[in-house]
């Protein structure tokens, strides 16, 4: 799993890349509450272009960063969502609490 920072102004993007599973995401939970903490954006994009595999792991490192951004007033959007990862997200209903495109 890699991941990716671009940070223009008040907007942080975030590229996550191969698999999200138990194995990677506390590894990604904790270097996102690391970025964020040092970044303080208003808006958390997480573009998920290369990720390769998703599992419910998966959910836990975005419910973190939607906490995280609740907790700032801020945002956060999910791009280049993968057909398997958006299956997982509409199947826990969190299409309905984030923005997916």
């Amino acid at each position: 799993m890699g991941i990716g920072l671009v940070q223009e102004g008040g907007a942080l993007t975030v590229y996550l890349k191969g698999d999200i599973d138990h194995h990677s995401a506390r590894s990604i939970m904790l270097g996102l509450d690391r970025e964020l903490v040092a970044r303080s954006p208003r808006r958390l994009a997480v573009d998920m272009g290369e990720v390769s595999f998703m599992d419910s792991s998966g959910l836990a490192v975005v419910l973190r960063g939607l906490r995280r951004m609740e907790e700032v007033g801020g945002e956060i959007a999910l791009c280049r969502v993968p057909d398997q990862a958006k299956k997982v997200f509409a199947a826990a209903g969190l299409d309905k609490l984030i923005s997916i495109t």
